[in-house]
């Protein structure tokens, strides 16, 4: 099937934008619902309803000695893979640590005009979860930037749950899960194995946080436990989209559009909008034609038949007005002098300038992570880093001098809002501090 080619201005285009829009926040009754027994089967019955569930819906008979994968393992897959494979996966993580390192927050303490001392301590969380998808491949590339943020933060527990496969455990994830320093990791995965992170069973503590992208199911148990435990974001279906004029090659933005609809759900979203209706059309031909030849090329095309289009646009003014409404997680600037473009761009999960950077430089080793805010929620969202696994705790001392001066307005917006105890506890403090200088004060 020929991809579409739409007009902004035209009645298709407008309901494929309002396709594109109810997306978000979308909930499925069904996936909530199964989601929702399979989380209480986990809580009440531990170690059994993992076990079980495991068998139910993967295909893989474990017991509790089987559920953990031993450390041996994790040190012994680095082998199991090839030089290329290992030296590939090193580097990524090279990459990935050293870009995250930049993103930490500091802790820090001043004291202001009135003598108060005040400050922040950043602390990173004690235990994570990091989920790792299976399905259809092993990714991991989905360990290295889950983890190694973590790792960056100074997390001390990192624990690795992924759906287990019959023919036995996937090498090159655990090779990285090795490589980035993971503590633990169990094979489950789906929904229980987020219930058994938040809730703990017989064989696995529970953690304080909970991050890593997964299926309908994966992210309806997340928001379940939200509470329970921190998450880090409700990530969709992968998305791309490219803002392209006449100096883009037709072949590369088509191949950049399949690199991102080839995930397999169905509902990714790949969108090129461009000035030229003569590039549209050209990409939509590329388009077709690379997809008879991909290995994945009907799960792409499906995805690109439902929510793809390559959309004419009035100017580059209108198409970053679109983009910026649609907040997609990839953002692929294909223009001339893209830089100059940047401050455009209002919302988007990572931003990939000029022709030689495609998004998947950005999803294996770039250095920013890989898990972006999708479904339009780069509108408010970020993309996951170091920062995302420190608590801050705020520190405030106050001097008689502090007290003096901010004391008496403390309790004035303390009555207010009708809390008379809250002004008392102030006032009380404001006599004691003036009294030793030898008067009342108030």
């Amino acid at each position: 099937m020929k991809p579409k080619v739409l007009k902004s201005n035209s009645a298709e285009f407008r309901e494929f934008m309002a396709a594109m829009e109810a997306r978000r926040g979308g909930r499925d009754s069904g996936v909530d619902n199964a989601a929702s027994r399979i989380v209480e089967a986990v809580r009440k019955r531990g170690d059994r309803a993992l076990i079980d569930l495991t068998f139910e819906l993967d295909n893989v008979r474990l017991t509790p000695r089987t559920l953990r994968v031993p450390a041996a393992d994790l040190r012994a897959a680095m082998g199991k893979i090839t030089r290329e494979d290992l030296r590939a996966l090193k580097l990524a993580a090279r990459r990935i640590a050293d870009f995250h390192r930049r993103t930490m927050e500091k802790s820090f303490v001043y004291r202001d005009r009135t003598g108060m001392r005040l400050g922040q301590i950043a602390s990173p969380i004690k235990r994570v979860g990091i989920y790792v998808p299976g399905g259809m491949g092993a990714y991991p590339s989905s360990v290295l930037m889950n983890a190694i943020p973590a790792k960056v933060a100074g997390v001390e527990d990192i624990v690795m749950v992924s759906p287990p496969v019959p023919g036995g455990d996937r090498p090159a994830v655990l090779a990285a899960a090795a490589i980035a320093g993971v503590s633990e990791v169990y094979r489950v995965g789906g929904a229980q194995s987020i219930a058994a992170l938040a809730y703990g069973t017989e064989s696995i503590r529970p953690v304080d946080k909970i991050v890593g992208p997964g299926n309908a199911f994966v992210q309806a148990a997340k928001r379940m436990v939200y509470g329970i435990v921190d998450i880090d974001k409700m990530a969709g279906p992968s998305e791309v989209l490219v803002i392209a004029d006449t100096s883009a090659k037709p072949a590369w933005v088509a191949a950049d559009l399949i690199a991102q609809a080839e995930h397999g759900s169905g509902d990714e979203a790949a969108i090129l909008l461009t000035p030229s209706a003569a590039l549209a059309a050209r990409v939509a031909d590329e388009l077709e034609s690379a997809l008879k030849t991909l290995p994945r090329g009907r799960q792409a095309g499906a995805a690109i038949a439902r929510r793809g289009a390559m959309v004419v646009v009035r100017d580059l003014e209108e198409a970053f007005d679109l983009s910026n409404r649609i907040g997609p997680e990839h953002l692929e600037l294909d223009i001339r002098k893209p830089a100059k473009w940047l401050p455009r761009v209002k919302a988007a999960g990572a931003v990939f300038l000029g022709l030689l950077t495609p998004a998947p430089l950005g999803d294996y080793l770039a250095g920013p992570n890989h898990v972006l805010p999708t479904g339009g929620t780069a509108r408010f969202a970020s993309p996951l880093g170091a920062y995302d696994f420190l608590k801050r705790t705020s520190i405030i001392e106050a001097s008689r001098g502090a007290i003096a001066a901010l004391g008496a307005s403390v309790a004035h917006l303390a009555r207010m809002e009708g809390f008379e105890g809250h002004a008392r506890a102030i006032e009380l403090r404001s006599v004691t501090g003036n009294s030793k200088r030898g008067g009342r004060g108030g």
